[in-house]
């Protein structure tokens, strides 16, 4: 399957502007922007996919054209990420068999999540849309519930029915648990990721949907296709002792850099 990853990526965050251009410490001491690092990681994926960065500002534009990124200009008016994706493949005029969101805040995330995905829409053809979603232990668990109590939005967090069409996405922690989980064990809760690889039909179709009153309280974006009756495929991705987190407010920074030392990540 022909797929096209795009990497959305807007300066005005209201929780935290700037971000994609935030620095990050590798492992080495070496700073890089965190839109580089996303675009490392989508330029990881195996099979050479192309790669563009989307986004509406010129800052983001020079500094991912600085290290050789392709960039596509989008409106600012688009909404969310996903809008921003489809913007970008009508610039583009091509067509492609799926259409992957690397969004711009993820820069741990493993080039087989994104395989992963792929051979899920091959594999079902019913599901407009695909994401992963990665089961959390004990300690991962314990940073969601330390960031609601702290009053931070964190992470997304996902329930699916048994044929793992998605059920909710919420940035509460669900399902609630009350036990206490050793910080290996699995648990029941599973951290949304935020990478999606959306059907071209579903794309091109999302920008005109009404925005509803879900997507509206929780500020998630795939909530609109749930809204809209389209079926969305979790698929359960391995960390395989890689650890991952997205950059969502400033107080994320010095986690990922100890992320990212731990994993030799220059």
């Amino acid at each position: 399957m022909s797929f096209l990853i795009v990497i959305p990526a807007r300066y005005a965050s209201q929780r935290y502007p700037g971000k994609p251009l935030a620095m990050l410490r590798g492992a080495s001491g070496a700073e890089k922007t965190l839109i580089q690092r996303s675009w490392e990681a989508a330029k990881a994926v195996p099979g050479s996919p192309r790669v563009v960065v989307a986004t509406d500002d010129a800052r983001i534009r020079e500094a991912a054209e600085s290290f050789g990124a392709e960039v596509v200009m989008t409106p600012d008016t688009c909404a969310n990420g996903t809008e921003r994706c489809a913007a970008a493949v009508q610039a583009l005029g091509e067509s492609f068999d799926v259409v992957v969101n690397l969004q711009g805040d993820a820069p741990l995330t493993p080039a087989w999540f994104v395989d992963d995905l792929v051979a899920a829409m091959r594999a079902d053809t019913q599901s407009d849309i695909a994401t992963p979603v990665l089961r959390c232990d004990g300690v991962s668990l314990k940073a969601f519930l330390d960031d609601r109590k702290a009053g931070r939005v964190g992470g997304t967090t996902a329930v699916f029915a048994a044929d793992n069409a998605a059920l909710y996405f919420s940035k509460e922690v669900i399902p609630f648990t009350s036990a206490s989980y050793p910080n290996e064990a699995a648990t029941p809760v599973f951290h949304h990721v935020g990478v999606y690889a959306y059907r071209p039909e579903a794309l091109t179709a999302y920008p005109a949907w009404l925005t509803g009153p879900l997507e509206r309280l929780e500020g998630l974006e795939q909530l609109r296709f749930l809204e809209q009756g389209r079926r969305v495929l979790c698929v359960e991705v391995q960390g395989k002792g890689r650890a991952f987190w997205e950059l969502n407010n400033p107080e994320d920074i010095p986690r990922i850099e100890a992320m990212l030392a731990q994993m030799g990540v220059e």
